[in-house]
């Protein structure tokens, strides 16, 4: 009796011993798949280097649709800053072009390809206002026309000049007075009012320079002409 108990206890053991190694193994294979399922799982990290802020054309605060030109102006700062004015990230007129001047700065581009043809500025206090209106009268159709005044755009003005200037879209053009800032786009050849311009009257209340306002800033896109 007491051999077969003992033989009855062994095999116990022998059973205890067997389960505990099959599930060690069983539990080993577990770790072993979770291990090398984790490495290869792991996502490659690479490092980008920091994320560099989105340029648009001329400092744009966001990009233009298709079949459209960016542009970007600025008026003059009383006497001393000169006008500028960008299109297609290419600076058109500034002061460090050397190109600007007191008076109306125009630039003249392609209203297809959107190509400088040339600028020019007009000294509306000692110059004289024939060569402006001569200058506006030989503008081609389909011409895209950008202005930026500089100190005093107006008193040499006259009712023909702000004639020429308001068949190019402006709407402002006819209240421009002695040392009042305007920024403005048309066209030659424009059926409407044109969306970009800005005024602002010189006035002793508001002025932000002593004897000047203060500077206009304009941005946007200009529909490409097509045909």
């Amino acid at each position: 009796m007491v051999r077969a108990g003992g033989l009855v206890k062994l095999a116990v053991l022998i059973s205890v011993f067997l389960i505990a190694v099959f599930l060690a193994f069983e539990l080993l294979e577990i770790n072993m798949d979770f291990n090398l399922g984790s490495i290869f799982a792991r996502p490659v990290q690479v490092d980008e280097g920091p994320t560099k802020p989105v340029k648009y054309k001329c400092g744009l605060s966001k990009a233009c649709p298709a079949g459209h030109f960016s542009f970007k102006m600025a008026s003059g700062a009383a006497s001393v800053v000169g006008p500028k004015v960008c299109l297609e990230d290419n600076i058109l007129m500034s002061g460090v072009k050397n190109n600007v001047g007191r008076g109306i700065n125009i630039a003249l581009v392609n209203g297809r390809t959107g190509e400088l043809i040339k600028t020019e500025f007009f000294d509306m206090w000692a110059g004289d206002v024939a060569p402006l209106i001569k200058y506006l009268k030989d503008i081609e159709e389909g011409t895209v026309v950008m202005m930026a005044t500089f100190d005093d755009p107006a008193t040499k003005l006259n009712d023909e000049a702000r004639k020429l200037i308001a068949e190019l879209g402006s709407s402002n053009i006819n209240n421009l007075g002695f040392r009042d800032n305007w920024i403005f786009v048309g066209g030659k050849g424009i059926k409407t009012k044109s969306p970009f311009e800005q005024h602002i009257k010189n006035s002793a209340d508001t002025n932000k320079y002593e004897g000047w306002p203060e500077v206009l800033e304009m941005e946007g896109c200009i529909p490409q002409r097509q045909g």
